[in-house]
């Protein structure tokens, strides 16, 4: 989910496609999340929107998760090859992309750090502590993900300039065999956040490259059919299951699959998004929230906890979860989240703009930028296999604001390179 500079030359649909998938998640986090109260004082919470019989069937068109993994492997091919062009190395990539993403991560770490403390020595029960710390930091393993694909970005990107179909057919027969071998090894699993995640952002490198327009309507409507037929097989015979929050962690084939027909579906939608971004005020909305999405991301789902948990300390009658009252109240939640959050991104997100330097300074040494990613992933992958606690949370901190140390100022020479047109649904046809 990442930004670059040169708004104006953007790819419009990809941008508004980014805006649709992160306002699902923000309202799907609003309805899933439902806190109770005990009498001893600590809190239970259920997966309300999960445990609904349709649900399964509804997620299977809207986990929208890949689509950030797609879309971040076309805009970041493109990036990576311009700066490639200019002479840049793969240090100077991973620089840059790191703290776009760690900057505004160690701010959130250390908010929640120093707030949960606060209410652990105002009172608050240990479990409700663990409860929030878990919960609010369920998004940061797309960090752990993202961070992952983009890094490899630059040696996947010369492998797909090689072989693209044998590198897709590579990773994917990784995952494949991790799927085969994880009911006797659970833990290799958890390499799929790795394999999994790489291949479908090899997809985001077919679509820059116009391998999907290419196909043209018929040739995409076939891939959508097919990849589903394969998702609607592997999943009745009882090989996957049918749920994909079930399938995302830890991610399977099952999240390929969509992503081949979420890519192929993107296409064929792309002309009425472009149309629906010159719109002006849908343009200004996906240009204002594009700058911050980040920000909304990551602290959205804090901000839904923080709300709920205030909410139990009131005298407010609050109604059961899954009742008709309780699905009446969530527009009043996702609207106050959302309220809750405008606030946030004026004062956070400036975070997601890059430091800059005068265009003569040296970049930082890839040994620097190296140590930064090892601190920085120390904590996220421990929180990604075993959630964040209130002490992972004060490590985590530290260990993000000495990588954003570590990391310093982009030159302007590297932060500043323009964009290339937006590609049109006029020119992908050829």
């Amino acid at each position: 989910m990442t930004t670059v500079q040169g708004e104006s030359q953007r790819d419009p649909a990809i941008d508004l496609l980014r805006f649709f998938c992160l306002a699902l998640v923000v309202m799907g986090h609003c309805l899933m999340v439902s806190p109770q109260l005990h009498p001893d004082g600590t809190v239970t919470t259920q997966n309300t929107l999960g445990d609904q019989p349709w649900f399964t069937p509804v997620i299977w068109i809207f986990m929208v998760m890949p689509v950030f993994f797609v879309t971040g492997g076309s805009t970041g091919l493109q990036s990576w090859r311009r700066l490639k062009a200019g002479g840049g190395r793969a240090s100077q990539y991973a620089h840059v992309r790191m703290l776009r993403l760690i900057r505004p991560t160690a701010a959130l770490l250390a908010c929640m750090f120093a707030g949960l403390w606060i209410a652990l020595l105002a009172g608050v029960h240990p479990q409700v502590i663990q409860l929030l710390a878990a919960g609010a930091g369920m998004p940061l393993w797309f960090l752990a993900a993202y961070l992952t694909t983009q890094l490899s970005l630059p040696l996947l990107a010369g492998l797909h300039d090689r072989a693209p179909w044998l590198t897709l057919a590579g990773l994917v027969s990784l995952v494949i065999a991790v799927d085969s071998l994880r009911g006797s090894f659970p833990l290799l699993a958890h390499l799929n956040m790795v394999f999994l995640w790489c291949a479908v952002q090899q997809l985001g490198f077919l679509l820059a490259d116009s391998t999907f327009a290419r196909l043209g309507t018929s040739g995409c409507i076939a891939l959508i059919l097919g990849a589903n037929l394969v998702l609607g097989v592997v999943t009745g015979v009882g090989i996957y299951s049918g749920n994909m929050l079930v399938n995302l962690n830890p991610p399977n084939l099952c999240l390929f699959l969509l992503a081949v027909a979420q890519t192929a579906a993107f296409q064929l939608a792309r002309p009425g998004l472009e149309w629906l971004s010159s719109v002006k005020w849908i343009n200004r909305l996906v240009r204002l929230v594009g700058a911050r999405c980040m920000t909304v991301y990551l602290w959205h789902l804090p901000l839904v906890g923080a709300l709920l948990g205030l909410l139990l300390l009131t005298d407010l009658p609050l109604p059961a979860a899954g009742s008709a009252e309780w699905w009446w109240s969530r527009p009043l939640v996702l609207a106050a989240v959302v309220l809750l959050l405008l606030p946030t991104a004026g004062l956070f997100g400036w975070l997601e703009e890059r430091p800059t330097a005068p265009s003569h300074s040296r970049g930082r040494a890839p040994a620097a930028v190296v140590t930064a990613g090892v601190l920085v992933f120390l904590p996220v992958v421990d929180a990604a296999l075993q959630g964040l606690s209130l002490g992972l949370l004060g490590g985590g901190a530290a260990c993000f604001a000495l990588a954003v140390l570590l990391l310093g100022r982009v030159p302007e020479r590297m932060a500043a390179r323009p964009l290339p047109p937006a590609p049109s649904s006029a020119s992908l046809k050829g």
